[in-house]
């Protein structure tokens, strides 16, 4: 899938997600098989929050990094979880039960919050689908404590290696039928790994990171290598 220009990418983003929003937790159950709890657990662990830190969780959809924080630091001064799709929050508003998330409409690549405001900055699936990956890096460690970290966990271009072919087959073939079936909304889950392929390969996004003046960055690689959990450090 292909854009004419940024504003396209980012206003068909933008409504994909607000459509896909009511069976956006579902979907990304049954297309990794339950692991996506397991690496929100290792995103908090990467995080590495001091007792009352402050996590900012940047397209936080319906909130599940954001509530596994809280689960794992229920001392956490601040939470907030911030993205530009009204509709993904407000299903993450109806299941936060009482958790004491701080729910912001927020760009990425323009966050409304000051200089050094949080202890780290994570996001899961975000990069992919931004139109400056390195803008969007560059304003997450501004709002990032000197000292804190960055977050990203995401699907890297796969690999050209025999899992990494049978990976693309099951992204491209599969998971549109099921997410059609899911979500009735098909042509979202063509994008997603189409988003996939126009990616960066781990070791890029991590050149991407130092670029932007993190410190230390380092990635682990999950799932085959399907998915990549990448760490920077704020000097």
């Amino acid at each position: 899938m292909t854009f004419n220009s940024a504003e396209e990418k980012y206003t068909y983003v933008n409504e994909m997600f607000g459509r896909i929003a009511r069976r956006y937790d579902l979907m990304n159950k049954i297309m990794t098989g339950g692991q996506d709890i397991r690496w929100r657990k290792l995103v908090i662990n990467a995080a590495n929050l001091p007792p009352g830190g402050k996590l900012l969780d940047i397209a936080t959809g319906t909130g599940d990094i954001a509530f596994e924080a809280l689960r794992r630091h229920p001392d956490l001064s601040l939470v907030v979880g911030a993205d530009f799709t009204l509709p993904m929050m407000h299903v993450g508003q109806k299941r936060a039960n009482g958790r004491p998330v701080r729910w912001s409409a927020a760009d990425t690549l323009r966050l409304p919050f000051p200089a050094e405001s949080f202890d780290a900055v994570a996001s899961g699936f975000l990069l992919r689908n931004v139109v400056d990956v390195s803008a969007a890096l560059a304003d997450q460690t501004r709002v990032c404590r000197s000292g804190g970290r960055v977050v990203a966990l995401e699907i890297p271009r796969p690999a050209d290696t025999l899992f990494g072919k049978f990976f693309k087959f099951y992204f491209h073939r599969i998971v549109p039928v099921i997410g059609g079936i899911i979500s009735g909304q098909r042509d979202a889950y063509n994008y997603l790994p189409a988003s996939a392929d126009a990616f960066l390969r781990p070791e890029e996004l991590k050149a991407r990171m130092e670029a932007v003046g993190l410190k230390n960055v380092r990635y682990r690689l999950l799932m085959f290598g399907t998915v990549a959990l990448h760490v920077g450090e704020k000097a």
